[in-house]
């Protein structure tokens, strides 16, 4: 039991960093990747025919090449594989800077060249993960390492590698530990206090919010009664102030609009305190819901101004499916859309936008489309990172840049996929991805 007590806070922290540093490395993975395929079979050739070296592996480096090949197809992946991508992404960092330099190194008898590359590896993983899983990876790596190493080399001794050498190589892993953990601290104290002031206008904001929704759901309630009093005092010629008819029947509706603005507004507050989660998690309860509806609802509730904006979209209604999640979260990923759609259709000065569902036997997809003007190719790997933004005429960069990222974490949490296909001064086309649903004795 004492031991879990440990061991668990560990494992959090741990969890919790990798999907950090996959939500930040994410959009450079490509990169990474295309690093990895270039690098690993290129130095085999430099350390093997250019510069010799006492030892080299072809197979080991080759391993190394397809393990990173898959990352430069990230953006492609399907939803079920990206569900393992935290996991992969830390097998390979592991493999590729601790495991991989460090059995190098000892197998190369510490030479020189490999306690550079060995020291160049360690600031990587800086880099990439946080002081904790730094120090986790060279434990293990420099472990397995030497076992690799004992296993695969017939006369055991000890690699040259002298006390200069071990306090330098003490001072860049405690140096780094340090910084990151500094780092760390800085960063968690910023993203607390940006949660804590969140949820503080979160609660001021729901207050109010909940006594407009109390006090027009009791009006609603008693309306008829009220409306029906005034026509028999009308009907018997009662001193009251005339109501226009029109008046009249616009009452229920302005009351029932209060209630549902009242909803939505705590939904934006969600989407807000969501995103000023480190991790960006939504809330749990999730039920089956029609899509079509949520597109309905959607268009129906989305403020198109000028009106005429409305003409601009096609909904093509024939088709429908269900999907496991929230109508209220869907509704705003679609808002979210429609917003950034109508923008780029302004800029471009043309366009339209066009909204489908494709119902399938083992998945289901939303296709939004708009041919405004389009997103550049150097632009397109970034627009889900959280406070990147975009427009035509400026020059890209971070900013509030919010709503496609809350998009995805909302998809994602629904167990789906979205996925953007731009080319510029054409068009934009995001495609969702969603699961088949579970059976649900409330679906909506």
């Amino acid at each position: 039991m004492v031991t879990n007590q440990f061991i668990r806070p560990i494992f959090a922290k741990m969890h919790d960093s990798v999907l950090r540093s996959v939500l930040y490395s994410k959009p450079k993975m490509p990169a990474l990747g295309a690093v990895g395929v270039v690098g690993f079979p290129l130095y085999y050739f430099v350390w093997h025919y250019l510069i010799p070296q006492p030892y080299e592996n072809l197979s080991l480096r080759l391993f190394g090449c397809a393990l990173f090949l898959p990352l430069i197809f990230i953006n492609y992946w399907p939803p079920r594989l990206r569900r393992l991508l935290p996991v992969y992404w830390y097998f390979s960092v592991f493999y590729a800077l601790p495991f991989f330099f460090t059995f190098m190194l000892f197998k190369n008898d510490g030479s020189a060249v490999w306690q550079m590359a060995t020291l160049v590896a360690i600031f990587l993983m800086a880099l990439l993960m946080d002081w904790l899983n730094v120090v986790i990876m060279l434990l293990l790596g420099t472990t397995l390492a030497w076992f690799a190493y004992v296993f695969t080399t017939p006369i055991i001794h000890l690699p040259h590698i002298y006390l200069a050498d071990i306090s330098i190589y003490l001072f860049a892993i405690v140096s780094i530990t340090l910084l990151n953990f500094s780092a760390e601290i800085v960063k968690q104290e910023k993203l607390r206090a940006m949660l804590a002031t969140a949820s503080n206008i979160a609660h001021e904001l729901r207050t109010p919010l909940l006594g407009m929704k109390s006090g027009a759901a009791g009006l609603r309630r008693y309306l008829p009664a009220l409306l029906e009093a005034y026509q028999l005092a009308r009907a018997q010629g009662l001193p009251v102030t005339p109501v226009r008819k029109a008046h009249l029947d616009a009452m229920a509706g302005v009351l029932e609009r209060i209630e549902a603005e009242a909803v939505y507004s705590n939904t934006v507050i969600d989407m807000l305190l969501i995103n000023a989660r480190p991790t960006g998690r939504c809330p749990d309860g999730f039920a089956n819901y029609s899509m079509a509806r949520c597109v309905d609802a959607a268009l129906a509730r989305y403020p198109f101004a000028p009106a005429v904006q409305r003409r601009l979209v096609h909904w093509d209604a024939d088709g429908d499916f269900r999907f496991h999640g929230s109508d209220l979260l869907m509704t705003h990923v679609l808002f979210n859309l429609l917003k950034n759609a109508l923008y780029y259709i302004a800029k471009a000065g043309v366009g339209n936008i066009q909204i489908r569902l494709e119902p399938g036997a083992t998945a289901n997809q939303l296709v939004f489309r708009d041919t405004g003007a389009g997103i550049p190719a150097h632009v397109l790997p970034h627009i889900f990172t959280r406070f990147y933004s975009w427009s035509p005429g400026a020059a890209p960069g971070p900013g509030v840049g919010i709503g496609l990222a809350f998009c995805r974490t909302v998809v994602d949490s629904f167990g789906g996929a979205i996925a953007c296909h731009s080319r510029w001064g054409e068009y934009t086309e995001f495609v969702i991805t969603f699961p088949l649903p579970p059976p649900d004795d409330n679906d909506a």
